[in-house]
């Protein structure tokens, strides 16, 4: 967006609701750290998807003309996602996924080259879903955009660092998945002891810091 804000679609979802559409994950999240960050007065809460930002207002605060002007009013001028004076979220990973040598194939780049790559950036949290704690990161390099896989597993481990499409994630639990697995971490994602369970949430940002492989012992 070059520091622009995204100018959304305003559509009316049911009584004390907004949906606001965008054209891009990027611009969601920009557009939601803009929102949280402005505080804008009569909305509850705000929940960011693939492509929209689903706005829960309180009617007796706002009507949904008066809070549309706000939206506008407030996303240009206030800090976006990425400016957070929060410390980002490390997560250290092992590269040593067992798609890391097909995308370094698939995108022409060595290993080392796809390793640096994908650590290089500051992530953010665009969203959730999935799967509890399952946070689709923003930023993954452009040269490493590579489709789902055409066949997905039936189980990928839990910690497992993975890309597909535009986004980078963490597989916070064992699950099926089509992503491209890159590495591996023994950060937990997702903890229902801990407070909050999740461990990356909407407006997070996030960097990989790559770790060298556990040495093995020799066989006896």
């Amino acid at each position: 967006m070059n520091g622009q804000a995204a100018v959304p679609r305003v559509l009316k979802a049911g009584e004390g609701a907004l949906l606001l559409e965008f054209d891009t994950a990027h611009e969601v999240a920009q557009a939601h750290g803009r929102l949280r960050a402005a505080a804008v007065e009569g909305v509850i809460e705000l929940v960011p998807a693939a492509r929209t930002i689903f706005v829960a207002y309180h009617p007796g605060i706002a009507s949904p003309d008066d809070l549309t002007r706000a939206i506008f009013a407030a996303a240009p001028g206030s800090a976006p996602a990425a400016a957070s004076a929060s410390a980002p979220t490390e997560i250290p990973v092992v590269y040593d996924g067992p798609d890391l040598h097909e995308v370094a194939a698939a995108t022409g780049l060595s290993v080392e080259e796809v390793v640096e790559r994908h650590a290089a950036p500051l992530y953010v949290v665009a969203f959730c879903g999935f799967a509890p704690g399952f946070g689709y990161l923003d930023g993954l390099d452009p040269l490493l955009r590579l489709p789902r896989r055409g066949t997905p597993r039936t189980r990928v481990p839990a910690g497992s660092v993975a890309i597909a499409d535009e986004f980078a994630g963490v597989y916070p639990g064992a699950s099926p998945g089509g992503w491209h697995l890159l590495g591996s971490t023994d950060a937990v994602l997702w903890d229902v002891e801990r407070v909050p369970p999740a461990l990356l949430a909407p407006g997070t940002r996030v960097r990989f810091r790559p770790q060298p492989a556990p040495e093995v012992s020799p066989s006896r």
